[in-house]
């Protein structure tokens, strides 16, 4: 069997990769956290009055979701801005 020769990423590519399965990452659990959150209110009875357990709960998962949402923005955004690439040789 012949071997097959891999090529080398770049930085730019390596990056980007990374970039992508980051951002992947921080998408599922951020859909996650909101479908859960949405089967709760819907369809899981709750009683009159709120248990202190069940508020704590709550804050909690509303300030992960905003932590995850300020890191969604952040890569997104942060993500525009490219390495610089070096000037041409001159001949």
């Amino acid at each position: 069997m012949a071997a097959v020769a891999k090529q080398k990423y770049t930085n730019e590519e390596i990056k980007a990769r990374l970039v992508f399965m980051v951002g992947l990452g921080l998408t599922c659990s951020f859909l996650f956290s909101v479908m859960a959150i949405l089967y709760g209110l819907l369809f899981v009875v709750q009683p009159m009055e709120q248990a202190p357990n069940d508020s704590a709960g709550w804050s909690v998962l509303s300030s992960m979701l905003l932590t995850l949402s300020g890191g969604l923005i952040g890569l997104l955004a942060g993500n525009g801005l490219k390495d610089k690439q070096p000037p041409p040789p001159t001949p």
